[in-house]
């Protein structure tokens, strides 16, 4: 079993219901399959990088899961479907990648160093 991250970029005409609701469908794709959802991670509305569809702006989601390979097939083409999408990237993450994001997860990057005091 391989661990995947889909990042979906939704259509910012949506609304906030609408958007959940096109979420949950496609949560409910990768669990029906017996895959494992390791994390979820809500983006928001953010402006994107140049326009897609003259959207300048879109929803995005992204969700890290263990699955198996045929999942990914099965995933992408209800995401080519749902004209509520604007774009998706799935990716296979590698050993280092999980790590990074286990280690992203529980905050060790957000954390100060201590700044040590100049005693004299």
């Amino acid at each position: 079993m391989n661990q995947y991250e889909t990042v979906i970029v939704l259509t910012p005409l949506l609304s906030e219901d609408v958007a959940k609701e096109a979420l949950a469908k496609f949560k409910s794709i990768i669990t029906d399959s017996g895959a494992e959802i390791v994390a979820e991670d809500n983006w928001g509305l953010r402006k994107l990088a140049y326009p897609i569809a003259k959207k300048a702006s879109g929803f995005f989601h992204l969700t890290e899961y263990k699955a198996e390979g045929e999942l990914i097939n099965k995933l992408e083409l209800a995401l080519k479907r749902d004209e509520r999408v604007l774009r998706f990237l799935t990716v296979r993450l590698d050993r280092h990648a999980i790590a990074y994001s286990e280690k992203k997860r529980s905050g060790a990057f957000n954390k100060k160093p201590k700044k040590e005091e100049a005693g004299a």
